[in-house]
Formats: C-alpha cells, structure tokens, sequence
C-alpha cells in the first residue's frame, strides 16, 4: 500500500512540476521583453498623441492618466529586467539571501528563468497583461482623438520637451483649463471653486501657471489675479483686492469679455470655515459673473469649500519618476547602448526618492560628466549620506527636511566631510537675485565656502520660473583653525 502511495504521490508531484514549467516557459524572457517594448511604444504613441490634443471629455482624460501610468511602468519593468548589476559588489547589494538547500518551487522557478530573478519576471508578465488590455481597450479612445484640434507641435527630442514642459501632468492640466472654460448656465451668481490639493513641492503652483498661460484661458478672463494668504485676518479683507497680483490682462476690451476674472488663491497655512466665509464674500462682492477661483493649499479641509471635484496631486510614481530622470539624464543618447551607466543611473533614481528637485539637480550633474566611475562616486556618496540619516533618525531626507530639521549630506572629495542642510530648500521669484555658488559645485568638491551660505539648487525653466535654494554649512572645515589656536598659545611662530 504504501509502494502505491509513494509512486501516486510521486506521479502527482512529477505532474505538478510539468505543469508549472510548461505554464512558466509559455513565454521565454526575451519574448515577453520584446512584447512588453512593443506594447509601450503602442502606448507612448497614443499618450503622446493625447498631450498634443485639446480634450475636453474627462473621462477620456481618466482613461488616458491610467494608460500612461502603466506605459511608466512597462519602461520601468523593462530597465529593470535588462540592466542588472555588473560587479560582484553591486550585485550583493541588491542580492536576496537565499537557502543553501532549494525547495522544488524555487527549483522550478530556475529553470524557468535563466536570470533567477523570478519575481522581475513576473511582474513584467503583469505589466504586459495590464498594459495590453488597455490598449486593447483604447482603440475607441485612438478613434476620439482624432476630432480633437491640435494644441502644439512635438520637438523633435522628448528630453527637450520634458525640461521645457510639467512632466505627467498634462492631463490635469486639461481638466484644470476645461474647469475654466466652463459657461455656467445664464443666470447663476455662484462663483465656481476649484480645489487643488497636494503635498509641498509636489507642483500645485506649477501647475496653475501653465494653466493661466494657455492661450484659451487668457482669452476666456479679462484678468488673472494671484493672492496669497497666510491666514485670512480682518486686515488683509479691507485689503484684499488690492493685494492681488495682476499675472494677466487682456487686451481685448472688459465689455466683450463681460469683465470675468480669474482668482488664484495659493494657501501657505490652513484656513478655517469662517475665514474662507469672509473671503468668499469678499471676492462676489468685486469679482463679476462668470469669474471663477482656483485655491492651492497642502491641506485637505480645503476640499469642502470647492464647488466642483477637487484636484489632488500626488507624487509621481516610482516607474513615472524613473522615465522623467532616466530621459533627463541621457538626453538624445540612447540608455540602450550604455547599459552599465543605466544600472548606475536606476540606483541614484531610487536614492532620490521621487524629488523633484534632486532629479534635476543630479540628472543635470550626471549628463555633464558621463562616465561611469563618476557615477559610481555619486551612487556611493548618496548611499553614504542616506544610510547615516536612517541610522541617526530613522527618515529620508526630503522627509527630514519637511519638519526643518538640520541634516547631513555627504561629499564627494572626502567620507570626513558633511554639508549640512539647515533650511528646506525654497522659492526665488526669477526676478529676485540668487546665489552663484550651486549645489553640484559644493558637492563635487570644486568650491569650498567657509560658514554658513547659500547655494542654488535648481533653477527652473518653466513657469513659475522658481529658483530653490538651500542653507548650509560644510562640516570639517574647523579643525585646522583650531589646531593653529593651541599653536598660537604655545608661542610657537613656526605654526
């Protein structure tokens, strides 16, 4: 009997196996990779056909975001797959610890998969399924399409477009400007809100910007005004209007335009019910029919004053974040034929942490000095820097400097030397003089302040123009001058 079980159970298990490989080697690797690369220049093309298109049906422009967030993340499953670490160091830094003695899943799996790394592999195969099906499901959307008009031209290089436009927020864009170009039915005094809610430096201002350039809603308002509040006291009601910053003004006379104007509120703390009360009063009794307001803030409470959905903006993706810096950094060159310099560049990506700040800062950096053992330099430091702010608090610095708390980061000529960031980076007008000493120069070790300064960042080249800068101060600059302090006291002069 038990000769029988062994050999039924035996016969079972050898089935089992069968199954799984056969299920498993129904796509090899390289054929669900060239499948996978099929599928997301299918969709970058109708995404890229969308961005240039006036849409004004939102919930095209829903299906549209989620069609581009899975082609991000088919790019980001294919770069992950194909370039792995080259070293035996790199290798065991991302290494997983594995059993000495393989059970019979994980022994399918290798045989399924040369590269052993089965989990990559099947996420590629979910990204494929997923990307697949919405194509499928556009071919109505590509046909739509087609009767919207044409807003602009493409350059002809995607780097060039991304540093001269919002990267993944076209869309909301559109939903922003469609908001705007609404006619409220004739006879209806209600000024229409607009909520847009969103973690700091997450591109609310940006946003808003681009919007109040588009040439249709520039022609829809007789005047854009800004106004940003703190709080709203009784002080700054009496002053409200004249507070305002006029961004816009048409040319076109007020009477054709029925005088309309447009409010931008951009919210820098929170602001209770009764003072939004008193500012929405304020704004009906000036503000002519048909004029609308847009208010910014991080906070969610905000919400409930919109009389339209709110607007939230998050953080880009980690695969979405990954596609912004990877073109950024390689420009027109091809990621492909430098597959070591793109293992470094996905590594640096995940130190960054989705900033937006850091992914021009080092992209830029990056580019400018392509080759690889200055690459290395920088993955290293930034390991360095971030494994002594987990150790010391637990947090990552964008976290950290969130809550303005002074942090260190590494340099690059010498482990003994810290910057220490003592303020969040933020925003100069581009009006408003900056620092010349830069961020990547202080880094790099080619300058060296003494004291506390100020460095620039990032300077961005799309409106609103922001220049984010930083306070800092580098670490172990001091010991010398204390050593010639203990000499001087010793009168010795050869000191």
């Amino acid at each position: 009997m038990e000769v029988i079980l062994s050999a039924v159970l035996g016969d079972l298990t050898s089935r089992s196996i069968n199954f799984i490989i056969n299920k498993c080697s129904k796509m090899p690797a390289h054929t669900m990779e060239e499948s996978l690369q099929r599928a997301v220049i299918r969709a970058q093309v109708i995404v890229g056909e969308a961005m240039g298109r006036q849409i004004t049906n939102q919930a095209m422009l829903l299906r549209l975001v989620m069609l581009r967030d899975a082609m991000h993340r088919g790019y980001y499953m294919l770069d992950t797959f194909r370039f792995q670490p080259y070293d035996e160091e790199e290798a065991k830094d991302q290494a997983v610890s594995r059993s000495s003695s393989l059970s019979i899943v994980n022994f399918v799996k290798h045989l399924c998969f040369s590269s052993g790394d089965a989990l990559t592999s099947k996420e590629m195969q979910d990204a494929l399924d997923n990307l697949s099906s919405m194509i499928l499901d556009a071919n109505e959307l590509v046909l739509f399409l087609t009767r919207y008009p044409c807003l602009y031209s493409q350059p002809y290089s995607m780097h060039l477009q991304l540093a001269n436009c919002m990267f993944g927020r076209q869309m909301e864009a559109q939903l922003v400007i469609n908001f705007l170009l609404h006619t409220q039915p004739h006879g209806a005094e209600e000024l229409e809100v607009l909520p847009i809610v969103g973690p700091r430096y997450v591109g609310k201002s940006t946003l808003v910007a681009h919007v109040c350039k588009d040439e249709r809603v520039c022609a829809h308002f007789s005047k854009i005004l800004f106004f940003h509040i703190r709080g709203f006291t009784d002080d700054e009601l009496a002053t409200f209007r004249d507070e305002c910053e006029l961004k816009h003004q048409n040319c076109v006379s007020e009477s054709n335009l029925e005088g309309r104007m447009l409010l931008v509120i951009e919210l820098i703390g929170d602001l209770s019910e009764d003072a939004w009360s008193r500012l929405y009063s304020a704004s009906r009794r000036y503000a002519p029919r048909g004029s609308k307001i847009i208010v910014t803030s991080q906070f969610d409470n905000i919400v409930k004053f919109g009389t339209t959905r709110a607007l939230t903006l998050k953080y880009l993706s980690h695969e979405a974040y990954w596609y912004f810096f990877k073109t950024l950094t390689f420009g027109s060159m091809d990621p492909e034929m430098h597959p070591r310099l793109t293992h470094l560049a996905m590594e640096i990506a995940k130190m960054l942490r989705r900033c937006h700040i850091g992914a021009n800062t080092f992209a830029y950096l990056l580019r400018d000095n392509f080759d690889v053992h200055f690459w290395c330099k920088i993955l290293a430091m930034l390991r360095r820097s971030y494994q002594k702010l987990v150790s010391q608090f637990g947090e990552h610095l964008s976290d950290l400097q969130n809550q303005n708390i002074p942090v260190l980061f590494g340099r690059m000529p010498t482990s003994s030397e810290d910057i220490v960031l003592y303020r969040r980076s933020y925003e100069h007008p581009s009006g408003e003089k900056v620092p010349k000493i830069k961020f990547q120069d202080v880094i790099c070790g080619s300058v060296k302040p003494h004291g506390r300064f100020e460095v620039l960042a990032w300077r961005s080249g799309i409106p609103p123009y922001y220049s984010y800068v930083y306070t800092c101060e580098i670490l172990g600059l001091k010991p010398r001058a204390v050593k010639r302090k203990r000499c001087m006291k010793k009168g010795d002069r050869s000191c």
